[in-house]
């Protein structure tokens, strides 16, 4: 469902972000602003800090920041809509939702009770394998075996089910009730209701909870060696395997304490390392590692560390970890990758060599960009040149996957150092070059004056360079620059068309926040941070918007003065690069054009200091 941008504006308006905040953080006036101990990390000093003014909050200490709807949904773990029609709700507003016809509304209805009677049932049969696990010593026995304590058990809801065909038939007494099969809790024969059975028997039971803490789903072992060892609930309307972590909900509070996210393959290794101390620690439920999990995690924690054996398998599955997390690891975050030996999962590593060694051992993992280049040099020889092209090769479709950003520049110079080329050439081997850039630099293109004998001494002073480097403030007056549009929308309207467009060409993530920001302004005019913010969900950049913001200080206003200075002052170097250019080419005609143009331009901004109050 598509929410209206205009619904979100005036959404925001009401819903104050300080009393929404104040309902779960203890907040204290400080100066102009609210502050708090964040509950996002454990903290024991306030560095918590909620802005009326802007309607913003953000943690120094974690990073954490958003709006309204933002810290509710980070909080509370639900979802986009979910938020929204619940924030909604609270302040007599009703969601829009004309983009949806009469039958999808109804639709959309029917399957939310759907969900909501499928959860029920789900949360009854957890109830029943719990008080079947009290009086199973066997299971018991096997528990404790593995070095569980009670404690565990009943903090994750472990349970058992019982060695019967039918066994749920006593906690429901409908047992043809259709609901129990499309929960997942009954398999259904091809030849009626007569073949019905259970398909959890004998297995211990681990319930898989949303983030909201509701049972969606189960996962059951067995005792002894049988196969499958492991056993989960098939795809219904509330269980997506590539979409739940199993151990998440029972994680938050840990996740703001250690500060990461630790991914293991098996619901075991989540309970056994929560009882060492890395209640951190959650696991995907049989299936590889998607981006979705990737997405879920970073609503908790920037940080986020898998874990896989040491064995070949172990490394297939990190290979498509590393997949799923490359275009979301923004230059504020940090991904890494946990290795250890074949003979080892982390449960048997943890009781063998203790928390310590093992919490040693997720400190020295490897991180994302050492692993992306081992990946790409698997099976290549990097000592010939064939081998170095393979590893080019290789690496190109994982580097186009990271967003843009200071950690993809830095892992492309990396990469080409690899391939013993410089790092333009590889930008023109793998077609990186704006599409502007050949036309900017036949303009700028710097050529060696040409000898007696006719001959030109060099074709270029120095190698071609993408257009977007050579137009490209500074990276402290371009962040400077976002940041006024963004906390000050008022201060775009006050530049020329020619001015907008100077900063739209900027190179990424500069330029395309820019050029965003002026058709969310051309459509729905000046608009606060706290809506921008909600229309930036999805953008390949929000997390660099949320960075930028995040650095101003809470006392430093935005001015469109400070703007319409930086504009000019990039405007005229702009015009000097050009001049030298020209000069250097011998293109003397060009050359006196450019310096009436900037005399011309420093005339009007002497006039306009003079004229300002």
């Amino acid at each position: 469902m598509t929410i209206p941008q205009h619904f979100i504006q005036e959404l925001l308006a009401r819903a104050d972000v300080v009393e929404i905040v104040g309902r779960y953080v203890q907040l204290k006036k400080t100066g102009a602003n609210f502050s708090g101990l964040c509950p996002f990390h454990s903290e024991k000093s306030p560095s918590f800090t909620v802005s009326p003014s802007k309607q913003f909050y953000h943690c120094f200490g974690c990073g954490k920041n958003g709006n309204a709807i933002g810290f509710l949904m980070d909080h509370t773990g639900a979802g986009f809509v979910e938020t929204v029609h619940d924030l909604a709700q609270q302040y007599g507003l009703q969601v829009p939702e004309d983009e949806r016809s009469p039958a999808e509304r109804a639709r959309a209805a029917q399957e939310t009770a759907q969900r909501a009677t499928l959860t029920d049932v789900l949360a009854r049969a957890a109830d029943a394998y719990r008080r079947h696990l009290k009086n199973a010593p066997r299971a018991i026995d096997y528990l404790k075996a593995r070095g569980l304590s009670g404690a565990v058990a009943r903090d994750f809801g472990l349970g058992y089910a019982p060695e019967g065909w039918r066994t749920l038939a006593s906690t429901f007494p409908d047992y043809a009730d259709p609901l129990l099969h499309e929960s997942g809790l009954v398999i259904t024969g091809e030849d009626g209701d007569d073949k019905r059975y259970d398909r959890f028997r004998d297995r211990i039971m681990f319930p898989i909870r949303s983030v909201k803490g509701e049972v969606i789903g189960f996962g059951g072992r067995v005792l002894g060696d049988e196969k499958p060892k492991y056993l989960n609930s098939p795809e219904t309307p509330v269980f997506h395997k590539g979409r739940e972590l199993y151990g998440l909900f029972e994680a938050r509070a840990a996740l703001r304490e250690h500060g990461y996210a630790l991914v293991t393959e098996g619901y075991m290794d989540v309970v056994a390392l929560a009882q060492l101390g890395f209640g951190n620690a959650v696991a995907t439920l049989g299936t590889a590692c998607t981006p979705e999990h990737v997405h879920k995690l970073f609503r908790f924690t920037e940080q986020v560390v898998f874990s896989f054996d040491g064995d070949a398998a172990g490394r297939r599955a990190a290979r498509k970890a590393l997949e799923a997390a490359l275009p979301l690891a923004t230059d504020v975050r940090s991904v890494k990758f946990l290795f250890l030996p074949p003979e080892h999962d982390p449960d048997s590593f943890i009781r063998a060599e203790g928390a310590d060694a093992f919490g040693q051992a997720v400190k020295e993992a490897v991180p994302l960009s050492r692993f992306l280049l081992e990946a790409a040099a698997q099976d290549c020889d990097l000592a010939t040149a064939e081998g170095r092209s393979h590893f080019a090769a290789n690496a190109r479709p994982l580097w186009q996957l990271l967003p843009t950003g200071a950690l993809a520049q830095q892992l492309l110079g990396e990469i080409a150092a690899q391939v013993q080329i410089g790092t333009h050439e590889l930008e023109d081997l793998w077609g990186l070059r704006r599409p502007s850039a050949a036309r900017y630099e036949k303009k700028t293109d710097v050529r060696a004056p040409v000898s007696a004998g006719g001959q030109k001494r060099n074709q270029r002073t120095e190698a071609p360079r993408p257009a977007g480097r050579l137009r490209a403030l500074p990276a402290s007056r371009a962040s400077r620059a976002l940041q006024i549009v963004l906390t000050e929308p008022s201060a775009w309207e006050r530049l020329s068309d020619s001015e907008h467009v100077l900063l739209c060409d900027l190179p990424a993530p500069h330029g395309p926040l820019f050029t965003w920001l002026a058709g969310q302004f051309m459509d729905h005019g000046p608009q606060p941070w706290s809506a921008l913010r909600e229309a930036l969900r999805g953008h390949e950049h929000e997390a660099f918007a949320d960075a930028e913001v995040a650095r101003v200080p809470p006392d430093i206003d935005s001015e469109p003065a400070e703007l319409a200075g930086i504009v000019r002052t990039e405007r005229r170097e702009q015009l000097k690069r050009r001049m030298d250019a020209a000069l250097a080419a011998g293109e003397l005609a060009a050359y006196q054009g450019l310096l009436r143009e900037l005399a011309e331009s420093d005339r009007a901004e002497r006039e306009s200091r003079a004229a300002a109050p």
